[in-house]
């Protein structure tokens, strides 16, 4: 292990503070750091490695491009593993990672994505008709019931009923456990601090309430691999798959993989949605350039844009996932040794003028005529490890941006622009984005002034 000089140079203060500082002010710590210290910064957090924060564009290809066993992804992100499971592809490395990655791939194919957009269509009509309507509501409880439910009639392939509402239940009470700063520090397993925590306190509560969902999901890959059937959604696709030597995905690493879409595709969507829609209501001049086009149903270059726009302005993730550092290697011009991990922090990068002008401010417009940068845009990651849901994400906005907006008038409801609140590895707004939701007859194109490019 290198001395404390040997990584970039960073906060000084003890990782309890830094940890505070991470945990309470997310972006603006790490805005902070890079002011003091520069685009490449060290921070330490209790019980992990030392984090090494690198935003330049060049350091982050060469981070998502180095070799799988000199900088380990999977290792980098054991935090996550109470989670989703030992057998999760976001946990696994170099083989075992990209024959997990090529066993799930197909399920995120475009025809299959186009099977699934009726029923997105049909749970986001359904969730939104039962949004209340003409008083300040936080809409990001309501897009995380939504996302929830996507996830498990187009994932899970669980039809409405008790066992759908019972795991509805368990899921989102497993998943309050990421409002606490130990679901960044979970204990090592088979320590004595481990041992004490699975008896008492928050970690032995998220741990019950995990074995009831197992017990649920357990059960359900059991019903549909002796029931067989012709289905869509994304478990029919796994139980089907099988590993390079002919066998069957086992049981545990199916559930592994449902709960890693879940994890991954639940809380990012719903806060992306929350972050957008709070965006727009204090943009009235975008939000009517983006109606107008809805409502014409012809294109949808405006809502892409937006889209990417709020992924750039709030990426919900601000840190892709930690590659731990196996092997000696230099980025850019610094040599680093075994033992620390390096992480590609999207937010510093998505908010660097030289490459975004004007980075704070929200404009779509930035995105309609250029393409996102490879290592300048990297919401859902990149290299071998970017997100494999990343296009049922993109689908899955836009259905919920066309219902919400198709149906309902956005307003402001006068609290104000909502700071960025963490909850485990992710940022959400403080309140909850509140916004008033009004009904809206669903104008005709041609009555909707279109705004300018530039409003």
């Amino acid at each position: 292990m290198r001395s404390r000089s040997a990584l970039p140079p960073g906060p000084s203060m003890p990782s309890a503070l830094q940890m505070a500082g991470f945990w309470t002010r997310p972006l603006a710590f790490l805005e902070r750091c890079r002011d003091r210290y520069g685009k490449r910064f060290t921070i330490r957090l209790p019980a992990t490695p030392p984090f090494v924060m690198v935003s330049d564009p060049e350091e982050i290809k060469q981070v998502f491009t180095a070799p799988p066993d000199v900088l380990r992804p999977g290792e980098g992100a054991r935090v996550l593993e109470p989670l989703v499971g030992r057998n999760s592809v976001l946990l696994l490395d170099e083989d075992a990672h990209m024959e997990q990655r090529k066993l799930m791939l197909p399920a995120f194919h475009g025809e299959r994505m186009e099977r699934l957009t009726a029923l997105m269509e049909e749970v986001t009509a359904e969730e939104i008709a039962a949004v209340p309507r003409d008083r300040p509501l936080a809409l990001h409880p309501r897009t995380q019931e939504l996302t929830l439910k996507i996830i498990l009639r187009a994932v899970f392939g669980l039809d409405p009923g008790p066992r759908f509402d019972a795991l509805c239940a368990r899921l989102g009470e497993m998943l309050e456990f990421g409002d606490k700063p130990i679901s960044l520090i979970p204990p090592k397993p088979e320590s004595r601090i481990a041992q004490a925590a699975e008896r008492v306190g928050p970690f032995a509560r998220f741990l019950g309430i995990q074995e009831e969902v197992d017990e649920i999901v357990f059960s359900l890959i059991a019903e549909r691999r002796a029931g067989g059937g012709d289905r869509v959604d994304i478990l029919a696709m796994l139980l089907e798959a099988s590993h390079e030597d002919g066998s069957p995905m086992s049981e545990q690493e199916i559930r592994d993989e449902l709960m890693t879409l879940l994890i991954a595709g639940h809380e990012t969507t719903a806060t992306t949605l929350a972050w957008a829609f709070q965006q727009l209501v204090h943009k009235p001049a975008t939000l009517d350039r983006l109606v107008a086009e809805i409502d014409a149903g012809e294109d949808d270059a405006y809502l892409t844009a937006t889209i990417r726009e709020t992924l750039r302005h709030r990426p919900v993730l601000p840190n892709v996932a930690p590659r731990f550092v196996a092997k000696q290697v230099t980025i850019g011009d610094w040599t680093y040794e075994p033992g620390c991990a390096l992480v590609a922090n999207a937010y510093l990068v998505h908010h660097d003028a030289e490459i975004y002008p004007e980075p704070y401010a929200f404009r779509p417009e930035r995105f309609l005529d250029a393409s996102p940068g490879t290592y300048s845009w990297i919401p859902f990651g990149g290299g071998r490890r970017r997100c494999l849901g990343a296009s049922f994400a993109m689908l899955e906005l836009k259905v919920v941006f066309r219902a919400l907006l198709g149906s309902c008038e956005l307003r402001d409801c006068g609290e104000g622009i909502e700071v960025a609140q963490r909850r485990n590895i992710t940022v959400r707004p403080v309140r909850g984005a509140r916004v008033v939701l009004r009904p809206r007859a669903r104008a005709a194109a041609s009555d909707r002034p279109v705004a300018s490019p530039r409003a």
